[in-house]
């Protein structure tokens, strides 16, 4: 047959292979099983928590990742933000067409009005929306009220009578509130 001789499996294992930290000689299979039972409970305990932080940190990190995604341009928003109400202060300070005013001062007027329209456009597509707030009631979340006035007949007491400029948002985020003159309350 064969010259090998096969290996005695009582020869290969180590001298504590059956022993476990909480095995002792005395323990009867019973108790080995309980006790192997009770190991691979806490085992599968400790794994199902492991794989719950795991996923939290995924979450976490995906929710983290679609802010910076949306968010990243908050400041450089703003800055645009002022640009455009002050293209918009300009363009609402231009005189209305007359007859026979010059034609270049008509073309300029549309042009103006054209780039405003535009930029208006591009903010938008991109997730900054302006907000206007004459006539809305006042909303502490949109609005920052500079001065009461009384309120004329038929405006309700906490109405935006004047806003000095209009609230704007970038993805649903207040990014600049309006500013704003509220009707007050009657004495």
């Amino acid at each position: 047959m064969n010259d090998q001789q096969t290996p005695n499996p009582a020869d290969l294992a180590p001298d504590n292979a059956d022993a476990t930290p909480d095995a002792s000689p005395a323990t009867t299979p019973e108790e080995r099983i309980a006790a192997l039972e009770t190991e691979l409970a806490e085992m599968k305990d400790r794994w199902l928590r492991a794989e719950a932080e795991t996923q939290n940190v995924r979450t976490r990190a995906k929710d983290e990742v679609e802010k910076a995604r949306n968010y990243a341009v908050q400041k450089f928003a703003g800055d645009v933000v002022e640009a455009f109400e002050n293209l918009h202060r300009g363009v609402t300070m231009l005189p209305p067409a007359t007859e026979g005013e010059p034609e270049v001062i008509g073309k300029m007027r549309e042009g103006f009005e054209g780039v405003e329209r535009f930029l208006l456009q591009r903010m938008e597509a991109n997730g900054v929306v302006r907000k206007p707030a004459d006539g809305q009631a006042f909303d502490p979340e949109l609005h920052q009220a500079m001065s009461e006035a009384p309120a004329p007949d038929g405006v309700a007491p906490g109405t935006v009578l004047q806003a000095w400029s209009s609230a704007w948002t970038l993805n649903g985020r207040l990014l600049k509130p309006a500013m704003v003159v509220v009707a007050a309350k009657a004495n």
